[in-house]
Parts: structure tokens; sequence; C-alpha cells
């Protein structure tokens, strides 16, 4: 037996792919996923200094937060799917994301530059 998530995927598994939209279940915020890892790859100090500190092990996502040049890393139990799919403003929309198609960005073919 497969044991699923809230959102209905296996556990463990993503549930959000880059170019989805998502909300966050506690602050609010709209955002938009850059990128996923499988389990928390922060620090364990970045770790206890979040305020919920939601489990490890689980993915966790790279998020451009719209309105604003902030971008967060948040565990999947933390987002929800966005209800109303719009699309988001931030400085960093462009590096990453080529269109927006309805209800998702697509992502662009640039290669991303880690060394800034």
């Amino acid at each position: 037996m497969v044991k699923r998530t809230r959102g209905g995927s296996p556990e463990g598994q993503p549930r959000f792919a880059p170019g989805d939209l998502v909300r966050h279940r506690r602050y609010g915020y709209r955002g938009l996923v850059v990128a996923f890892d499988l389990t928390c790859y922060a620090s364990e100090d970045w770790y206890r200094s979040n305020n919920t500190q939601p489990e490890r092990n689980q993915p966790w996502y790279h998020v451009l937060v719209h309105g604003s040049h902030q971008t967060t890393y948040a565990a999947q139990d933390s987002l929800l799917e966005e209800p109303q799919p719009a699309p988001v403003d931030h400085p960093l929309l462009e590096a990453f994301f080529s269109s927006f198609e309805g209800s998702r960005y697509v992502r662009n073919d640039r290669l991303w530059d880690l060394s800034q």
C-alpha cells in the first residue's frame, strides 16, 4: 500500500513542479515554484531558526514570492495549490520562465547561473 499525502501524491514524492503556482498555508503568500529538493537541504542552524520547523524528510520547494523580491524555501506540507492561478510579479521571473500559460509557467531554455 502506498501512503499518500494531503495533495494526493505518494508520500515523499513532490506534489509540485517548477512552474506551478502555490499558496503558503500559514502565511498566505502566493508564489511560483522554481525548483525542489526531495528533502530539506538547509543547514541545521537555518532549520532551527524556522518558526514552524516542518518535517525535514519531505520535498522542499524554492519559491518566488509574488509582489516582492523575496524567495522562500518551503516544505511541501506548508504549500497548497493556488486556487486562482494568475501571473506573479517577481524580478527573477524571466531568469527561470519564458511564459505564463493559463495556470502555470513554462521554463525557459537558459542555464541557471548559480555563481552569483
